[in-house]
């Protein structure tokens, strides 16, 4: 256990971090989850929307440093991906 002040105080910010990052990650995947799902049913109109929520999202967590960039670009970019081509007709599973 931690001795110093410092460190006390250090110990106690990394675990209100650790449950807020913890939190804002269930919120990123539930939003994921959503998407996939309405991808799956086919309703375009219904992914398009999810599709904006989701981005929010993912942004959202970048700004908090929750999930790189890099990550949460790639991620849109698969999503749109499969957005584009179930609106082309040409479903990917």
């Amino acid at each position: 256990m931690a001795n110093h002040v410092s460190s006390l105080k250090r110990a106690r910010q990394t675990i209100t971090k650790t449950e807020v990052n913890r939190a804002n990650r269930t919120r990123v995947r539930g939003a994921l989850r959503l998407m996939r799902e309405a991808l799956t049913k086919g309703d375009l109109t219904a992914a398009q929307a999810q599709f904006r929520a989701t981005v929010s999202s993912l942004d959202k967590s970048v700004q908090k440093s929750v999930l790189h960039k890099n990550t949460v670009s790639r991620y849109k970019s698969r999503l749109n991906a499969r957005l584009k081509a179930l609106a082309l007709g040409t479903v990917k599973a």
